[in-house]
């Protein structure tokens, strides 16, 4: 009797499934097992593609940003609110619809010094905000940390169902901090210039 061929389970296919793992369950949700009901298969295509589950995980946590970067992209494209919010707004969301990628990527422990540096994203934002308040690049890097703290906080406290805010609240709040900052920034370094010798 001719048996059918056996389906190949592809790398991309495991890669789905486990990212779809991580969105439901979370992280710890993630192992062998899970991921073989979830294809409906043995545990073997799962180990014949991948050498270990830490280098699935490096590969989910990748697909993971690239999700997340998505987002920003969508954020930057809105004309309904400057493009330095959008991007504060964009954070939240993710936070608000991808809870569990959110955690994954912005609130585990990264102290073995596994950080996800964007330096582009960074310079991006220290240009708009240096340009917007009229201050230096390097002042314009640290307004921008001083307002991230409080952006990932509202999305942390919402990924944690802490929060159950609207998109018109959230707006308002970050307009309110960013506002303070403004001010602060510029009457302190506007001050400074005016008392500097001639």
């Amino acid at each position: 009797m001719h048996m059918p061929p056996k389906v190949k389970t592809t790398k991309d296919e495991i890669l789905k499934a486990a990212l779809g793992i991580v969105r439901k369950g979370g992280a710890q949700a993630l192992n062998a097992r899970a991921l073989a009901d979830a294809l409906g298969c043995s545990t073997q295509p799962v180990f014949s593609n991948y050498p270990g589950m830490d280098e699935l995980r490096a590969d989910v946590e990748r697909a993971a940003y690239e999700l997340y970067r998505e987002y920003l992209s969508s954020g930057a494209k809105r004309s309904d609110v400057p493009k330095y919010k959008a991007f504060g707004l964009a954070y939240i969301e993710f936070a608000k619809e991808e809870p569990e990628l959110f955690r994954l990527l912005f609130m585990c422990d990264r102290s073995g010094g596994k950080k996800e540096e964007d330096t582009e994203t960074l310079d991006r934002m220290a240009d708009i905000i240096s340009s917007a308040v009229g201050i230096s690049r390097e002042e314009a890097y640290v307004f921008h940390l001083e307002m991230w703290i409080y952006v990932h906080g509202i999305a942390s406290m919402i990924a944690t169902s802490y929060l159950e805010w609207d998109e018109a609240f959230i707006s308002r709040a970050l307009s309110d901090a960013y506002a303070g900052l403004k001010l602060h920034y510029t009457e302190k370094y506007g001050s400074e210039k005016s008392n500097e010798p001639s």
